[in-house]
Parts: structure tokens; C-alpha cells; sequence
């Protein structure tokens, strides 16, 4: 099976997981670790492309386990994320991914941020190398091993 055929197998996947625990999906530090995450796929590569973020933006409008939180509060953290991240990459990336760690303690939200990333970030067709470094990094953040999800 092409690689590209595997990844749109795999972001199904795991969004009919995240969709099946969505009821268990309602917490703030979800909500705010999601808008992290997401926020660290699109702007992986240091850059925040204009296309990017639209398209991000979009997935995160539409996506099933998001719909628990109002629209506009979750573009406004997604957009808050990305102003760290641009302001200055480094300490951004640092600053977002501890917003991502604390989910840490509950499993089900840690595992469910780590499929948002991978969902997010394979949503295009290319899971690619910075995505994936930025969503292994994001794994270590809620102590969960990158191996679990082949990263």
C-alpha cells in the first residue's frame, strides 16, 4: 500500500477513536492542549504559512471532538499559540508544548492531543519529517512513547 494511502488510513483511524471518546473530551486543559497542538503542526517548520493556518483553522471548525467547545474560543487559543510561536519559535515551541503537557496526568486526553497533532498534521496528505519531530516532541511532553503511535 502507498505510503499516502497508509497515512489517510491511519488520520481515519484515529479520528473515529478521537470521535468515539469524544464525551470524555470536554476538559479546558483538553481544549488548550489541543489549540497547542495544533498550533505546533502548523507551524512546525518555524514558519506560519498564511495557507497553513487557513487550513488548520478549518480542520480544527470541523472537526467532530472540537465541536464540545464554541467555535471562536478555540480559534482564539489556536491564534494565541501561533503568536508565541511567532514572536520567537524557541521559546514559543517551549511555552506551547508545556500547554500540551498538562494533559499528562489524564491518558485518554494525552493520547487524544497526540491524534489531533497526527490527524491535523496528515490532513493534507504529508505527515512530514517537522510535523512528525513537533508531534513526537509533544508525545514526550505527556509522557507517552513516540513508538505508540510510529512516530
Amino acid at each position: 500500500m502507498p505510503i499516502w494511502d497508509r497515512l489517510r488510513t491511519s488520520t481515519q483511524t484515529m479520528q473515529g477513536q478521537l470521535t468515539a471518546k469524544k464525551n470524555e473530551l470536554k476538559s479546558g486543559a483538553f481544549r488548550d492542549a489541543s489549540m497547542a497542538m495544533c498550533a505546533l503542526v502548523a507551524a512546525a517548520d518555524g514558519t506560519i504559512d498564511p495557507a497553513e493556518r487557513q487550513r488548520v483553522a478549518s480542520l480544527i471548525a470541523t472537526n467532530e471532538v472540537l465541536t464540545n467547545f464554541p467555535s471562536d474560543d478555540l480559534h482564539r487559543r489556536f491564534d494565541g499559540y501561533l503568536a508565541k510561536l511567532q514572536q520567537d519559535f524557541a521559546l514559543g515551541k517551549v511555552s506551547v508544548l508545556q500547554e500540551v503537557g498538562k494533559v499528562k496526568k489524564k491518558p485518554t486526553e494525552a493520547r487524544a492531543v497526540i491524534q489531533i497533532g497526527i490527524v491535523i498534521g496528515g490532513a493534507d496528505g504529508n505527515f512530514d519529517k517537522t510535523e512528525q519531530a513537533v508531534v513526537r516532541e509533544a508525545c514526550f511532553a505527556v509522557g507517552i512513547s513516540p513508538d505508540e503511535f510510529d512516530l
